[in-house]
């Protein structure tokens, strides 16, 4: 991080005066021509504001605003450089690995130029102050001055909407020289969508694994993109000349499991059955995705172990052995647990996925990104909810909606995302999708906020009784942790995730 040791500006000074506290130096962030390919990454976190939605610039959601630590900051509309910072304004960035990208002034003439004052204070809270015409609400409660914490949505009514979270102050540089930088916002050349660091790393992840040959296990909750991560570890890897092969483990036939894999000579082992290499030997130098890899019974991920450790199996009613240059990738949202020991073994690299109430900045970007597929075969759509009906525009969305989403805390993910948007779509009378009343949103509460309360202590339930109690309430977390005597589901959802249990038996994929 770079010191700034440029006098603070007049106005600067009068904001500081207004709210009592002393405006120190501040640093200046880094910018793309401050940084250097031989630099190490910077470590430290700072808070951050990440653009959501934005009525005049739709285009702004996903860059963020790094708020500096001791200090006080001003967010408004205003033009200039990166030069501001020394006054104590904030900038909006594009955030990407190695750089952060100075997105340019906001200009919507509907925000103040000196809108929200925001001061960091040397005990770590950050506090905001709104001095604008635009009035503040933060969590849809309208105040004039409020208390942040991480995960809280500042909306400028029907202007802009923030989300506060912490970021680094830069994102380490690629380490994959396969990695490829994206259109912001958009999707990746897989498919991908998400700017938010974790998804980076996930990008990483896949770039490392890709360019190795050891098998490999995602696992990740229902609807996370397992799939889509599956097909990403193919395209990138040596392999990608052959189109990879792809199965849903829970779909075979619990009789013909093994010759669905290893294959069968004609009328073997039953009748009429037509000769068939199997899914093994269809994937011979390429890769074999088998989805939902939990599914497989004990018995038949002993058989994997040997065609997994050197390529060698055999079709039956088959006597010679056959050789099958393959990888497998598999899929499940169990714990790594439930598989059997010595099968999870051969499954050597692992990857794992984030849910989206671990990256919920994202969500506008993936929000924008399904109603584009969606309105690129529906004129109707496009014509409804698109600015000037282009499906590969931006889509008109109130900030009620967006909101909404992104303090929902989701269960089955891009799928549950996908399937309240058709309820936002179809309800919707506007020119506006909008939050409408037969969605199902649950929203987030932080423990501070929650009443509820119950005087166990999580650490001393064990991963049998809490396992025990989703799988009698079918994964309905509002049930469990109630019974439990949790003080509020966000407890139930940190346990969930630190023992890796199953929410869902029946509908998690």
């Amino acid at each position: 991080m770079v010191a700034c040791n440029r006098e603070v500006s007049a106005p600067g000074r009068r904001l500081a005066l207004a709210l009592g506290v002393k405006l120190k130096s501040q640093p200046t962030l880094i910018t793309e021509d401050l940084i250097s390919d031989d630099e190490p990454p910077d470590v430290e976190r700072v808070p951050a504001l990440v653009v959501l939605w934005c009525i005049d610039e739709p285009h702004r959601a996903g860059e963020v605003a790094l708020v500096p630590r001791d200090a006080i900051s001003v967010l408004g509309r205003g033009e200039g450089g990166a030069s501001q910072e020394a006054d104590g304004r904030l900038l909006l960035y594009r955030q990407r690995p190695g750089r952060n990208e100075w997105a340019g002034p906001l200009r919507s003439p509907r925000i103040s130029r000196d809108q929200l004052i925001l001061e960091h204070r040397p005990d770590g809270t950050l506090v905001v102050r709104n001095v604008g015409r635009a009035a503040m609400l933060v969590n849809r409660e309208e105040l004039p001055r409020a208390r942040l914490r991480y995960g809280d949505v500042i909306e400028l009514k029907n202007r802009l909407l923030l989300y506060v979270v912490e970021r680094p102050l830069r994102m380490p540089a690629p380490a994959h020289a396969r990695l490829r930088l994206h259109p912001f916002a958009g999707p990746d050349q897989h498919g991908i969508v998400g700017e938010t660091p974790v998804m980076w790393e996930l990008r990483e992840r896949i770039a490392f694994v890709a360019a190795r040959n050891a098998h490999v296990l995602i696992r990740g909750q229902s609807g996370t993109g397992k799939e889509l991560v599956a097909t990403a570890i193919h395209e990138m890897s040596a392999r990608h000349r052959k189109a990879m092969v792809s199965r849903n483990a829970a779909t075979f036939p619990e009789t013909l499991i093994d010759a669905e894999l290893f294959g069968n000579v004609k009328d073997y082992p039953n009748p009429g059955m037509r000769d068939r290499p199997g899914l093994i030997g269809e994937a011979h130098e390429s890769t074999l995705f088998l989805d939902e890899i939990g599914e497989l019974p004990a018995e038949l991920q002993a058989h994997l172990l040997r065609v997994l450790d050197d390529g060698e199996y055999q079709r039956l009613g088959e006597s010679q052995s056959r050789r099958s240059d393959f990888r497998l990738v598999g899929a499940t949202n169990r714990p790594v647990v439930q598989l059997k020991h010595d099968f999870a073994a051969r499954l050597q690299m692992h990857v794992q996925l984030p849910s989206l109430n671990d990256r919920r900045e994202d969500i506008p970007l993936l929000t924008q990104h399904l109603l584009r597929r969606i309105a690129q075969d529906d004129p109707e759509i496009a014509r409804r909810f698109f600015i000037d009906e282009d499906p590969e525009g931006y889509p008109r969305i109130g900030p009620a909606l967006v909101t909404g989403l992104v303090r929902h805390e989701f269960s089955t993910h891009v799928r549950e995302l996908g399937s309240l948007l058709w309820q936002a779509m179809a309800g919707s009378r506007g020119r506006y999708l909008d939050l409408v009343s037969d969605m199902s949103l649950e929203e987030r509460i932080d423990e501070e906020e929650e009443e509820d309360g119950g005087a166990i202590d999580p650490s001393a339930l064990s991963p049998e009784e809490i396992q025990a109690c989703l799988d009698k309430h079918d994964g309905v977390q509002e049930r469990v942790w109630r019974e439990l005597g949790l003080k509020n589901r966000f407890q139930l959802y940190r346990l969930i995730k630190k023992h890796d249990l199953v929410v869902d038996r029946d509908s998690q994929a």
